[in-house]
Parts: structure tokens; sequence; C-alpha cells
């Protein structure tokens, strides 16, 4: 399930025109990493919420941009496994 998360989330950061050439788990979000903006990281933050059915809280935001893609796709990854399980 992880891979799949990477994959999407590289292919979105991919669609809203970020340079996703240099990006591994080790890649930031924020600022020095991929270097999303507020507006670009709640952009990608619907994205995973619509593929994955997710619902990421308004506090989160800056939590997020500290992440990095790793441990970013780590949490969604395990966010979705849990509302599947929830569903069942």
């Amino acid at each position: 399930m992880r891979d799949e998360v990477r994959t999407f989330v590289i292919e979105q950061l991919s669609d809203m025109n970020y340079d996703v050439d240099d990006i591994d788990d080790d890649t930031t979000l924020g600022p020095s990493g991929v270097d999303l903006e507020s507006l670009a990281l709640a952009d990608l933050a619907v994205r995973v919420e619509d593929r994955y059915g997710l619902k990421f809280a308004d506090d989160e935001s800056e939590r997020l941009a500290l992440m990095t893609v790793g441990e970013f796709t780590t949490m969604v990854a395990g966010r979705a496994a849990g509302a599947k399980s929830d569903a069942a």
C-alpha cells in the first residue's frame, strides 16, 4: 500500500508542475525539499483525501509541510488501511 501511495503522491506532484526527478523518501514536502507552499500542500492533501477516502484536520498543514515524502506516504498508507478496516 505504501508504494502505491508514494507513486500516487509523486504523480500528483508532477501533475502540479513540481520537479520530481530528485525526490526520494528523505525529501521534505515543505521548504528545502519539494518546497510546497500552503496552497500547493492543501491541493496535494485534497487529492490524497479524494483518492484514499481520508480527511486531514485543518491544523495538520504545518506538520505535513515538515514531513518527508516517506513519512507522509507511510502516514497516508496507515490511515487508508485503517479507513478500510473501519468500513468493513
